[in-house]
């Protein structure tokens, strides 16, 4: 009598190990199979082993299958690896896309935590057009639904994939970076909180800027009026723990600062006018840059004056808190990265974005930033 077994390993290319006593391997094989049609081979090799039963030579065949199909198909891609800790949405900023966030994906699974990232391309943002249709957009009265119903989508689907990794709790956390951060502040308020037991933001511009100030003009046309309205700080503590975190990498500056020295730049640094002494050595440029430094000034030593990178960033952080003169990782102001309610947290030398991010100007997602907030993930 010939005896045969079959094992299916769940590997990207399965591996299929058949061992049978009979002297028709091959033959045996096909006819082991639950279904005789559900696989293709590339190889079939056959071992023999020195030992025998006594009932016949045993053989061993592994035979890598190259697809596999039917009811073998549903079943090899139902087998996902689980993870003890909750499984993590990761929310794309404005104009970012997926692969952005592809280190940052690989940072969480050395640390073994699994992450989705929302499927979002740079053309998407694009669709965000849609909303000049709208006479609220501008009245500065824009709503986000149906403008954004794109990426709520998306990071619905996101959801859906990563609730099938997560573990017995059935929940997951949610990372949202920059303007992903008030949408998924909206998410939540439309779609509910049954899945997500943890809401953590990177930079995310969650405050509207304040009313009638000269010169600032709200970026998104009543977007976040809307979300401070109705889902205002952390509107779903204690169901979903909130935390918030700001960088500090560049403070900005007035563009016309008042009581400015007199002051002339060189290729050495920064020198005085009246006296010419150096104030700034080109080994601080690094520091003249965020608006730190020196200068003398008639023999007396004052702040240096705001590089025009500092002007540059302090105009858009005045358009998104109503303050140029206020620290932020670059593009959004810390005070604007806060929610009342949330634990708020912030970092000093963190730049905003994973795009033009490095060892030496890391983002919230350097391996060395990541490894203070990632605690959060495994609570």
């Amino acid at each position: 009598m010939a005896m045969a077994s079959l094992h299916l390993a769940t590997a990207p290319s399965p591996l299929l190990e058949f061992f049978t006593t009979s002297p028709n391997p091959r033959q045996r094989l096909v006819a082991a199979l639950p279904r005789p049609g559900d696989f293709r081979f590339r190889e079939c090799k056959p071992f023999f082993s020195t030992s025998c039963n006594g009932i016949g030579m045993r053989w061993s065949l592994k035979i890598r299958a190259v697809s596999v199909s039917g009811d073998a198909e549903r079943k090899a891609s139902e087998v996902k690896p689980k993870t003890s800790y909750r499984p993590v949405v990761l929310l794309p900023g404005l104009g970012n896309n997926t692969g952005d966030y592809d280190e940052l994906v690989a940072s969480l699974a050395a640390r073994g935590i699994t992450a989705v990232t929302a499927k979002v391309s740079r053309p998407d943002w694009l669709r965000n057009a849609s909303g000049l249709l709208d006479g609220n957009y501008w009245k500065g009265t824009l709503q986000p639904r149906p403008t954004l119903d794109w990426y709520l989508e998306r990071m619905k689907n996101a959801i859906e994939e990563a609730m099938a990794l997560a573990p017995e709790t059935g929940k997951v956390s949610v990372i949202a970076h920059s303007a992903g951060g008030w949408l998924g502040r909206v998410y939540m308020a439309d779609f509910g909180t049954k899945d997500i037991a943890l809401f953590l933001s990177l930079g995310s511009p969650h405050l509207p800027p304040p009313r009638d100030v000269p010169g600032v003009v709200d970026q998104t046309r009543g977007l976040l009026y809307y979300v401070e309205e109705n889902c205002p700080g952390a509107f779903h503590a204690p169901d979903v723990k909130y935390v918030c975190i700001a960088g500090r990498y560049l403070k900005g500056s007035r563009l016309f600062p008042n009581n400015a020295a007199a002051v002339a730049p060189t290729g050495l640094g920064t020198v005085g006018v009246s006296d010419g002494s150096v104030a700034v050595s080109a080994a601080e440029d690094e520091n003249l840059e965020a608006g730190v430094g020196e200068v003398i000034v008639d023999g007396a030593v004052k702040p240096a004056p705001p590089t025009l990178r500092a002007r540059i960033v302090g105009q858009g952080y005045k358009q998104v808190c109503g303050q140029a003169d206020v620290w932020g990782d670059g593009v959004v102001p810390e005070m604007s990265a806060h929610l009342d309610g949330a634990e708020n947290l912030t970092f000093e030398g963190v730049y905003h974005s994973p795009v033009g991010a490095s060892n030496e100007r890391p983002w919230y997602g350097t391996e060395s930033i990541l490894d203070k907030w990632v605690h959060y993930l495994m609570q």
